[in-house]
């Protein structure tokens, strides 16, 4: 069974970092692209960062470049989401996608091609 699973978030004040996690199950990971997305209350969700098939092509939304960084450990079959310098902005519902993508692609941050999704784990950056 295919199966998707974050961890690593909670509540920290602004300026301050967590790493998310995805733990993957029942799939070759190197055979997908993995997609980071959030979505706040009463918002859309929205794509924050992605990493492709290869691992050497990336893709963030503007708001968190500079700030956010993604890496996969295919061997652990885990990827990884490091968020630093975080804002209230920041404050979300974080789930981790995989999409079936060619291994010379890069990676969308459209929800189209993402077909299987993990249950999210919630960031909250407060004082």
């Amino acid at each position: 069974q295919l199966q998707l699973v974050e961890s690593g978030g909670g509540l920290v004040q602004p300026g301050g970092s967590l790493r998310l996690s995805c733990v993957t199950s029942g799939f070759t990971l190197d055979n997908y692209g993995i997609g980071w997305f959030r979505q706040a209350p009463g918002k859309e969700r929205e794509g924050v960062l992605c990493i492709s098939r290869s691992g050497i092509s990336r893709n963030a939304a503007d708001s968190v470049k500079g700030r956010f960084t993604i890496s996969r450990d295919n061997a652990k079959t885990t990827v990884y989401l490091q968020m630093n310098s975080l804002k209230p902005e920041d404050t979300a519902r974080y789930y981790c996608a995989a999409a079936p993508l060619p291994y010379t692609s890069g990676c969308p941050l459209n929800r189209a091609p993402y077909e299987h999704w993990g249950q999210g784990t919630q960031v909250t950056v407060s004082t």
